[in-house]
């Protein structure tokens, strides 16, 4: 990590010496994605410290090996509620990973998250009518329970 520091600080003093103006414009361009992108990584570290406070036998014991289907069905409804962007939940579903949560109910997570936005109805409902949005949802979250069982018969977890 500290080399790739020396080569950032090395190619910005080397763009400096050729073009002051448009290094100092790209540094405020930067500056000013970073801040749209900070509350995104902010929130990105508090979801993982609140996953990280919950000891791990009561994740095992709702998401884990035991608890197959129950566990499918509570990540694909907490999936389903939450709202957050991949770049989250690909971290969040490597944290549960590692606490031992099977890969299938990581699916049924990762998937109802990206596809059902029961957050987002009401402005779903707003662009494409009440009927559509339900119907998007339901088949949505059953396409997602079908690929969490998909790699769930994959890894051998319900067999």
């Amino acid at each position: 990590m500290i080399g790739l520091y020396a080569v950032t600080a090395i190619a910005f003093l080397i763009s400096l010496l050729i073009d002051r103006e448009r290094t100092i414009k790209a540094v405020k361009i930067g500056w000013k994605k970073f801040t749209k992108i900070l509350p995104g990584y902010l929130k990105i570290l508090m979801i993982l410290s609140v996953v990280l406070l919950v000891p791990n036998e009561i994740i095992a014991r709702y998401l884990g090996e035991s608890s197959s289907y129950f566990g499918i069905i509570v990540a694909g409804i907490f999936g389903s509620i939450t709202m957050m962007p991949g770049f989250i939940a690909y971290p969040l579903a490597g944290v549960f990973l590692d606490q031992g949560v099977s890969y299938m109910v990581i699916a049924a997570f990762v998937t109802t998250l990206m596809m059902v936005g029961v957050a987002t109805y009401p402005v779903e409902k707003q662009y494409f009518g009440k009927r559509s949005t339900i119907i998007r949802n339901v088949t949505a979250f059953g396409i997602a329970m079908i690929i969490a069982l998909s790699m769930g018969l994959f890894y051998g977890e319900l067999i």
